[in-house]
């Protein structure tokens, strides 16, 4: 799981390379930066939560592989197909515009609210990790190594 994510960030870094090779340049290293550190943080929770302590050591996930597998090469060749035969409209963007200004009116806006609560959430979230991974688990101290409670059947009385 560990080496999908830095393979996702990966396909990130390609896309925001676009971006910035499309003259998006903000665009893209805003993307690339963003991507960087939520695949990070995500790594890690992965790595906690996982019931492969390591977290890097190779797991078969998909259960359906030959399905799967071909699912990805018949999507692959739709889109193929798409990209080289439709007729994209070219409508460049007026010279007096400028891009980059407009984003940050939206982002500093109107929009400012929904980007404060996503980061006070991400707080929210790696201070629950950093409390989860210390010295005091979920299950107890590390040091009695931390197994999960027995948990408490009751029998059911019958009528």
């Amino acid at each position: 799981m560990v080496r999908a994510a830095f393979w996702l960030l990966a396909s990130f870094v390609g896309v925001g390379a676009i971006l910035v090779l499309l003259a998006a340049e903000f665009l893209g290293v805003v993307l690339i930066l963003m991507m960087a550190g939520e695949m990070l943080i995500m790594a890690v929770v992965m790595v906690m939560f996982m019931m492969n302590p390591a977290g890097l050591n190779p797991m078969f996930m998909v259960h359906q592989h030959r399905f799967a597998v071909a699912a990805g090469v018949v999507s692959f060749a739709g889109l193929s197909v798409v990209a080289l035969t439709a007729d994209f409209p070219d409508q460049p963007v007026d010279a007096s515009v400028d891009a980059t200004a407009e984003l940050g009116f939206e982002l500093l806006g109107d929009s400012m609210l929904v980007f404060q609560t996503a980061g006070v959430a991400l707080l929210a979230t790696m201070i629950g990790a950093i409390a989860l991974a210390s010295r005091n688990g979920r299950f107890g101290t590390s040091d009695e190594g931390s197994r999960e409670p027995a948990l408490e059947i009751e029998e059911l009385e019958s009528p």
